[in-house]
């Protein structure tokens, strides 16, 4: 992650804000038909591996083929709908099919489903980062030869296909054989009932944290576009020790939910303290930090997505509660609960975007991120009977975060 941040701090201040906000812009409508290529399937596949370890060959099979499908039908119709909605822009259909392309090798992230299941996630780790650092390496010579847009578009598609290249040899490596996998259609049934609501959760999900770059691409255009693009690449840099403590910890969750009882709210309550404080440790500094930072790193053209930065750095406490919700959420199967929930915040989201970006710019985003990642993660709790408790103990992981 700090190759990544110092390689994008180069390629932001050489592609300056109008040409970041344009690939920013694609990527963002592209983001929105992805939940077509993932179908909510990880969940639901590390919980039955999990459970049965033995059919691993049957579920990753059918779960490869499930997302490949995904992928291929992901990149037809972000290619039909961007055509469809800017005729004229071909610079635009260009960096939307190209970065689509990239998520059909999002089929091998099967394998990253395993390696969570049987707590060795090293193993994606290191395939994960050696496709990243040489999809840096890329974007350097791109910027050391004065390269156009496109191409930038084309390194982020290299990384996804380099990444899927690092799976297969691990999952090799391990003395595992892709060619066992099998496909079942009873089981791909089986998924696909278990992960209709964790699909429509992701899509409403992805729409609350990232229409608004499409908005405000539309609204405030591609320069504001550009500088709040900024703001949300340091702020998600953030996200990622949440996230990776997030999927260690899925397995022993799903033991602990078959137990049930006093265990799970002691797991649970551990898991939101740790989330708490992750949250506050990267907030507070940021606080006091952005303002000076954002010009240092990417320039006084970007200085305005320091305050940004600010905020989007608070409404992370409630994206890290919200992660670890997800997880207590999966594996009591309760994906309905998630749908709501995500469907609230994406309307929540979508409507204060309406209201404050005319008026505030990627500021008024900001703000409305902050109200919907509260009311997903924390607010919603308290209108649904089953996650009162659930409510109560993200409160007081708020109010007394731990770290061990």
């Amino acid at each position: 992650m700090a190759v990544g941040l110092i390689v994008n701090v180069w390629v932001t201040r050489y592609l300056g804000p109008e040409q970041f906000g344009t690939l920013n812009y694609a990527r963002a409508f592209l983001i929105l038909f992805t939940p077509m290529a993932t179908l909510g399937l990880e969940g639901i596949v590390v919980r039955n591996v999990t459970r049965a370890p033995s059919c691993r060959n049957e579920i990753m099979g059918t779960a490869f083929l499930l997302k490949l499908a995904g992928g291929v039908l992901t990149l037809v119709s972000a290619a039909l709908a961007i055509w469809m909605l800017k005729p004229a822009d071909r610079l635009l259909h260009l960096l939307v099919g190209i970065s689509a392309l990239g998520t059909v090798f999002q089929c091998f992230g099967v394998i990253d489903f395993w390696f969570i299941s049987q707590l060795r996630s090293k193993y994606s780790v290191y395939a994960r980062s050696a496709a990243f650092i040489v999809a840096n390496i890329i974007k350097i010579f791109l910027v050391l030869f004065d390269a156009p847009l496109v191409a930038f578009a084309w390194a982020g598609c290299a990384d996804l296909a380099l990444g899927a290249i690092g799976f297969i040899l691990a999952y090799k490596a391990g003395n595992f054989r892709i060619g066992e996998w099998k496909f079942s259609a009873s089981m791909a049934v089986g998924l696909l009932r278990d992960s209709w609501p964790l699909l429509l959760a992701d899509v409403v999900m992805l729409i609350y944290m990232r229409v608004d770059k499409v908005m405000i691409g539309e609204m405030a255009g591609n320069t504001e576009l550009g500088i709040y693009s900024v703001a949300t690449m340091l702020a998600e840099a953030m996200y990622f020790i949440p996230m990776a403590v997030t999927s260690s910890m899925y397995p022993s969750i799903v033991e602990a939910a078959r137990e049930g009882g006093e265990k799970l709210d002691v797991l649970m309550q551990k898991n939101y303290s740790l989330m708490a404080f992750l949250g506050y440790a990267v907030a507070l500094p940021v606080t006091f930090l952005a303002s000076w930072l954002i010009p240092a790193l990417f320039g006084a053209a970007y200085g305005r997505a320091g305050l940004m930065l600010i905020g989007l750095a608070w409404a992370g406490l409630f994206f890290n509660l919200s992660l670890a919700r997800g997880s207590f959420l999966a594996a009591n199967n309760w994906t309905r609960i998630q749908l709501f929930a995500d469907f609230t915040g994406c309307v929540i989201n979508v409507g204060l975007n309406l209201i404050l970006i005319p008026l505030y710019g990627g500021m008024g985003a900001v703000i409305a991120s902050c109200v919907a990642y509260w009311f997903v993660a924390h607010g919603v709790c308290f209108t649904i009977r089953p996650l009162r408790r659930t409510g109560v103990l993200m409160t007081k992981a708020m109010l007394f975060p731990k770290f061990w």
